[in-house]
């Protein structure tokens, strides 16, 4: 008996000593269905590694960038695993804030991952962070109601065919919009689609010089443009809809047309949440004067900071999450054609292309995207929907309230554009931008 009693309270020693041992990562992710699909499969990974625990932390897109980079500024270590893009991987790389992704597992293939990915999310040939998928914009819009009122749509659109093509299909008294487009304020939210938009019309933030650009006849156009667009045939409360907000009223039958991250693809396509699954068309983001800028280039990403103890552990999940193992596993549990997009020439085989009516506008989209060159015009920055300066996330957090405002009627487009200038003349100069 004592023995018995001996030997249970050795086990019961080793046991707590086991879980004592185990380390517990917090990761923040933003609240996208692709991510939360990675949070519900992880349970794969902690079974492979039951020495590790995962601690969620998912949030609004606008919240977590402001969390992640209060944390990161502060070096406040709240996080071991962050949910970032190619704007935070490159700035925050360069100041060492991020652990460097090297010594990767032979078997993760980094020379499978699409090189214009890897350089985004690299400083100097070092990558900082590993994509979990990456995305352009397209258009999506409705094959049935386009056939209902015998309008075609062309393979590479202009805005001004798609504000045509939204007058005939608004119909607001059956509940159906025109068009939906992001109107929540934000530099990741709004301004995304905003400035793709005004790279379209000729526009850019900065001129070669970085002086703000916003009092020029291009931006009145395309800021104009937008404003009338949504005014007139998006849904009502647009300036609060962002990719989520208006991912739900298209997949309920409300939009006609919608234009936004690729990534959407595998969503609107899935009968389980979508009503209009099977009605569905795919083509490329609407060009107007140039077809420069008119699509993004962005990549979701997951990176370890430089604050974090357990960095061992979280490239250990940082690497499952962004394999192609994982790619398999959502293969086999939710579709082939729900696998994370746009990161790994493996993904699109004959049998994703067969399975992903977009994945063809996608893959092209990534390739013609190109960061260097977004406007027709020369520009001293890098980035298509952004600009890769460590000042622009307040700066266009900052003018997306002021675009926000605009489209409900605070104040008229030509005064928005006015403030926009000012305000945005007084940060570049406080930072030392204009030569």
């Amino acid at each position: 008996m004592n023995l018995s009693r001996l030997l249970l309270g050795s086990t019961c020693i080793a046991l707590a000593g086991a879980a004592s041992a185990a380390q517990t990562l917090t990761i923040a992710t933003v609240n996208n269905a692709d991510m939360i699909r990675m949070q519900r499969l992880s349970q794969t990974f902690e079974q492979q590694n039951p020495e590790i625990d995962l601690n969620w932390v998912v949030l609004e897109e606008n919240v977590l960038r402001q969390r992640l980079t209060t944390d990161i500024a502060t070096q406040g270590g709240q996080f071991d695993v962050l949910t970032i893009g190619m704007y935070e991987a490159s700035l925050w790389g360069d100041k060492d804030w991020l652990a460097p992704m090297t010594d990767l597992p032979a078997d993760y293939d980094l020379d499978d991952v699409f090189p214009s990915v890897r350089e985004g999310l690299s400083v100097d040939g070092t990558l900082y962070a590993l994509p979990f998928y990456a995305e352009s914009s397209m258009t999506y819009y409705r094959t049935d109601l386009f056939e209902q009122a015998g309008l075609q749509m062309p393979e590479r659109p202009t805005w001004t065919q798609m504000a045509e093509f939204a007058e005939k299909l608004h119909k607001p008294d059956q509940d159906q919009y025109g068009m939906c487009l992001r109107g929540k304020a934000g530099w990741g939210e709004n301004m995304a689609l905003v400035t793709t938009v005004a790279n379209a019309f000729g526009a850019r933030w900065f001129d070669e010089q970085w002086q703000p650009e916003f009092n020029g006849p291009e931006w009145t156009r395309a800021a104009t443009f937008y404003v009338d667009l949504l005014s007139k045939y998006g849904p009502p409360g647009a300036s609060s809809n962002g990719f989520n907000e208006n991912l739900a009223l298209f997949n309920t039958g409300k939009c006609a047309m919608w234009v936004d991250a690729t990534v959407a693809g595998s969503f609107v396509t899935d009968a389980s949440q979508s009503k209009v699954a099977d009605k569905v068309g795919f083509t490329f983001a609407p060009q107007q004067d140039t077809d420069k800028g008119s699509a993004w280039l962005y990549s979701w990403a997951l990176a370890i900071p430089s604050t974090s103890k357990k960095q061992e552990a979280a490239k250990a999940f940082t690497t499952w999450a962004t394999s192609k193992d994982y790619a398999k596993l959502v293969a086999e549990t939710d579709g082939v054609a729900n696998v994370p997009p746009g990161t790994r020439e493996s993904t699109y085989s004959a049998e994703y292309m067969a399975a992903a009516p977009f994945a063809e506008i996608t893959l092209e989209s990534l390739k013609q995207a190109d960061p260097a060159s977004p406007s027709a015009k020369p520009v001293p920055y890098v980035g298509i929907q952004l600009v890769t300066i460590p000042e622009f996330q307040a700066i266009g957090t900052q003018v997306g309230k002021m675009f926000a405002a605009a489209l409900t009627g605070q104040m008229p487009v030509e005064q928005m554009l006015t403030a926009v200038q000012q305000s945005t003349t007084r940060e570049m100069k406080r930072a030392g931008y204009p030569k």
